[in-house]
C-alpha cells in the first residue's frame, strides 16, 4: 500500500503565518502537523509515502524530510505549481503522483492538515480487507458545524449513500473526512473523474461521484479529529496537542 499526503496548497485563510511556510509543516504542539499526521497512520502497512507540494514551499518540505524520523521510503513530490491560480487541485495532485511515480497499488490517501488523536490504522485494515473504496467519516457532533463540510448517511452495512457538499441543512452530524483508500483496481476511475472534466479540487467530490457507480465503505474515525483550515482550528489544534503532550 503507498501513501499519499496532499500538502500542495497554498492556505491563504492563514495567512499570514502560511506565507512562508507551508501549512503541514507549521508546529502544533511543538511539532510540525505533518508528523503528527505521520504518527496516527498505518506505517507497519505502507511500502512508500509520497507528500505531494507546490514549486514554492517544496524546498521547506525536503528540508523537514530530511531530518525527518520516517520509517518508510518518503519521496517529496513537488507538482511544479507556483500560485492558487494554476494549482493542480487535490484531485489533480492524486493523479499527478499515480502518474509521475508510477504508483500501481492501493493508495492510502490523507490531507496533510487533518489531525488525529488516535491511529487510523484500524481505517486501512477495514478497507484492505473490502478491496473497495472507503472513506473516513466522523460525527462533528452539531448540525451547523456539519454544513462546513460534506455531509453523508450510511446504509446499515455501513454503505455510503449520501454525500452532500456543504449543504444548508444538513440531515445527519456525520461527514466525510479528507481519508480515503483506493485500491488498485479502482484507480483508474480517478483518470476518468478528471478526463470527464470534473471539479479537480475538493477531493470528497471524487467519492461524491463515485458512490453511485460502486459500493463505498465508510469507517468511523477513533478520537478526536481537526480539519486545520483556520487560525481557530489551529488554535483547537495548539491545545488539543500540548494537553496530550
Amino acid at each position: 500500500m503507498k501513501l499519499i499526503l496532499l500538502a500542495a496548497g497554498y492556505a491563504t485563510r492563514l495567512y499570514p503565518l502560511t506565507q512562508t511556510t507551508p501549512k503541514p509543516l507549521l508546529p502544533v504542539g511543538g511539532r510540525p502537523m505533518l508528523e503528527r499526521v505521520l504518527d496516527a497512520a498505518p506505517l507497519a502497512e505502507i511500502s512508500h509515502a509520497y507528500v505531494v507540494t507546490n514549486a514554492g514551499f517544496a524546498p521547506q518540505f525536503e528540508a523537514w524530510a530530511a531530518g525527518a524520523r520516517c520509517p518508510v521510503p518518503l519521496t517529496i513530490a513537488n507538482d511544479g505549481t507556483t500560485s492558487n491560480e494554476n494549482r493542480l487541485g487535490a484531485i489533480g495532485d492524486l493523479q499527478w503522483v499515480l502518474n509521475q511515480h508510477h504508483v500501481d497499488d492501493d493508495v492510502l490517501v490523507v490531507a496533510g492538515d487533518n489531525l488525529f488523536t488516535e491511529s487510523f490504522g484500524g481505517f486501512a485494515a477495514f478497507a484492505r480487507a473490502r478491496q473497495a473504496p472507503c472513506l473516513g467519516v466522523y460525527d462533528v457532533g452539531s448540525l451547523e458545524a456539519a454544513s462546513q463540510y460534506g455531509v453523508v448517511a450510511v446504509d446499515a452495512a455501513g454503505r455510503l449513500t449520501s454525500f452532500e457538499e456543504k449543504p444548508a441543512q444538513p440531515r445527519s452530524t456525520l461527514i466525510g473526512i479528507a481519508l480515503y483508500y483506493y485500491p488498485h483496481a479502482v484507480l483508474p476511475q480517478i483518470h476518468r473523474y478528471l478526463a470527464e472534466g470534473n471539479n479537480p479540487d475538493q477531493p470528497g467530490r471524487l467519492i461524491q461521484w463515485l458512490y453511485p457507480q460502486m459500493p463505498v465503505h465508510t469507517w468511523q474515525v477513533r478520537g478526536r479529529w481537526l480539519d486545520i483550515g483556520s487560525h481557530e482550528t489551529l488554535a483547537q489544534a495548539q491545545a488539543l496537542f500540548a494537553a496530550a503532550t
